[in-house]
């Protein structure tokens, strides 16, 4: 018979998968106390050490509260919560060689989505949203700390139109990984008027009720911005290993 290597569990991750399982099979609703530490240390037969990393855990996963003086109580889980949890992740695959094509992909996969679906689905309200958020955006060509702002207050704008807290939980996500490439690609000189010019280009098409041209606008506008932010980068990279 084959050999299998079993893991042990730490207790702190005993103690959190069964309180994690009490809160999603119901037995623990939304605003329920949990018992105290000291409830919990009985209850489990473990120390405290266990029983605050686990409620540490469950915290981090978005699943209870933890106020100083009271009780840890259970709330909803929000797209934030799950997101932050994907964070550090991500930004260990974006640091690897091939990291960057990999968000490359998955960024192109969500925004040209979005914009077909504005296209589609966008009020008058909110097409008239995305000509304002244009509007400021224009109104800052110059001052590069705010064109990244506006950049990025855009495509909320657009992933608001879906109506969706996931969508918007991806865009905050997006807009702090984004954040580092944003700045470098603004050191092109034009790169404001660029974008300002692709942003505009798929306003249109969305305000036109025209998912493949909104499409291939987020296409080309996403294409452009990476080509030159992977530009920028191979070039300081190579002032690097001169220097």
């Amino acid at each position: 018979m084959s050999k299998y290597r079993v893991e042990r569990k730490t207790l702190s991750e005993q103690v959190a998968e069964q309180l994690e399982a009490e809160i999603l099979e119901g037995r623990l609703g939304e605003n329920d106390q949990l018992p105290s530490e000291r409830e919990l240390m009985e209850q489990f037969g473990v120390g405290r050490p266990a029983v605050r990393e686990a409620l540490f855990y469950l915290q981090q996963l978005g699943l209870i509260a933890i106020n100083s003086g009271t009780r840890a109580r259970v709330i909803r889980p929000t797209a934030e919560a799950v997101m932050a949890r994907l964070s550090g992740v991500t930004r260990q695959l974006l640091a690897k060689p091939e990291g960057q094509q990999y968000f490359q992909e998955a960024r192109a996969l969500f925004e040209v989505a979005l914009a077909r679906q504005a296209a589609q689905h966008a009020s008058d309200e909110e097409i008239q949203a995305l000509r304002d958020a244009l509007a400021h955006q224009r109104s800052v060509i110059g001052d590069d700390a705010a064109v990244k702002r506006a950049d990025n207050d855009f495509h909320g704008v657009l992933a608001s139109i879906g109506h969706n807290p996931i969508y918007d939980a991806i865009h905050q996500a997006l807009s702090e990984w984004l954040d580092d490439r944003r700045a470098l690609a603004l050191q092109q000189p034009g790169e404001d008027l660029a974008a300002l010019e692709a942003h505009t280009e798929i306003v249109e098409a969305i305000a036109a009720r025209d998912p493949e041209a909104a499409e291939a606008a987020m296409r080309r506008h996403l294409d452009r911005h990476y080509g030159t932010y992977m530009q920028l980068k191979q070039r300081l990279k190579s002032r690097q290993d001169d220097a």
